[in-house]
């Protein structure tokens, strides 16, 4: 065991000195988390109880049709703000959302025409296309009021129609409800955070790690530790034992960032998180081990990391919510390392399931974690 720890302790102490590792390690994180972080923030939408979305309405003389749109959009989660022309916001540009009406709404419609409508939105892709469904929710539900009022009286439609109709109790009612705790996808912080942590243990133990092994294969200094009096089984455990301290830096350093920096809340059950990352780290250290042992050159070995580990994340919901990807990843997530760790992860912190719904991921982690282990004993070589 001395041996063990030996060679574990300077093969850390080694990668830790290294410029390149130490960005990876303390550097990137922090920026990954908060672009990833602002960047996906969007992803979740605000309909189930969030902060109301701001829209600004510029319509001319919109008159009482005005209240019953205010009414569908309010349902639908926005903060509506109407005015005859539009503003500018501080810093010169236009504000973020905005739906524009034909002048004269309500005469417009009371007339039986056609009424233009128009919605100009800075969002991202994702959000942009929710905000446009719970647009179009809005006022087809509007349009329907209209519809209805028109038909109960056999006068002109009013304002006072519309109240008699929203007093009306509904004879359909549709309860929606969350099968756990969690009401919404993760999103912003709360996906990039364990995301980001999950990928840059991966990469920097599938580059830094895998290198040093191959230069230390390259340069005869693996052969003197064979020359040594001690057991090739010791070496590889001490191999090992060294990249799982750096992974065990990698992840401690990104809990505190995250904790620190982004008020990151790491859900009622914290020790199993801890318990996940920890079968996580053993994974990407038997990872770069077996990285390590199979590319012959440092630029394979970087190489192949810098492949396999971006492919691992994007494929595994590490980059963005798997939530928001076609069904077949989805799929595809349930038979990657990545896909099992963040899956317990976010049942962990995002939905609160409880520590025992993390345990198929874990023990199958775990599992994963000893055959790659086995088959980087198995590829391991002096030279």
């Amino acid at each position: 065991m001395r041996q063990i720890l030996f060679i574990a302790w300077n093969d850390a102490k080694f990668q830790l000195r290294q410029g390149s590792t130490l960005v990876w390690l303390l550097v990137m994180p922090p920026i990954f988390f908060y672009f990833i972080g602002t960047v996906t923030g969007g992803f979740a939408g605000s309909v189930s109880g969030g902060q109301a979305t701001p829209l600004q309405i510029v319509a001319e003389s919109p008159g009482f049709l005005q209240a019953q749109i205010n009414l569908r959009l309010e349902q639908n989660d926005f903060a509506p703000e109407w005015v005859r022309e539009p503003t500018v916001v501080e810093d010169g540009t236009q504000p973020r959302r905005t739906l524009s009406f034909a002048a004269n709404l309500s005469n417009q419609i009371k007339t039986g025409n056609r009424v233009a409508v128009s919605y100009e939105t800075k969002a991202s892709a994702l959000s942009r296309d929710f905000e446009i469904i719970r647009i179009q929710r809005s006022l087809y539900t509007a349009l329907a009021d209209i519809a209805v009022a028109d038909a109960a009286d056999e006068g002109e439609l009013s304002a006072a129609d519309l109240v008699a109709l929203n007093a009306e109790p509904r004879i359909w009612k549709l309860e929606v409800s969350s099968a756990g705790q969690r009401q919404k996808i993760p999103s912003g912080f709360e996906q990039a955070i364990p995301g980001i942590l999950v990928m840059f243990t991966l990469l920097v133990l599938l580059t830094s790690s895998g290198s040093l092994l191959v230069i230390e294969r390259q340069q005869g200094l693996l052969r003197r530790l064979a020359s040594a009096p001690i057991s090739r089984s010791e070496v590889v455990s001490g191999k090992w034992g060294g990249r799982m301290v750096l992974a065990a830096v990698q992840v401690t350093v990104a809990l505190g960032v995250g904790t620190l920096l982004f008020k990151m809340n790491w859900g009622p059950d914290l020790a199993m998180v801890i318990v996940v990352l920890v079968a996580w780290a053993g994974f990407c250290a038997s990872a770069g081990l077996l990285v390590g042992s199979i590319a012959k050159t440092e630029r394979q070995a970087s190489g192949l990391g810098v492949l396999v580990a971006n492919a691992l994340a994007a494929l595994g919901g590490c980059w963005w919510p798997i939530e928001v990807t076609p069904a077949w990843m989805q799929t595809l997530q349930n038979f990657l390392p990545t896909g099992w760790t963040m899956d317990a992860l976010h049942k962990l912190i995002s939905f609160q399931s409880g520590a025992a719904s993390a345990l198929p991921q874990l023990a199958i982690l775990i599992l994963a974690t000893i055959v790659v282990a086995a088959l980087a004993v198995n590829r391991f070589q002096y030279e």
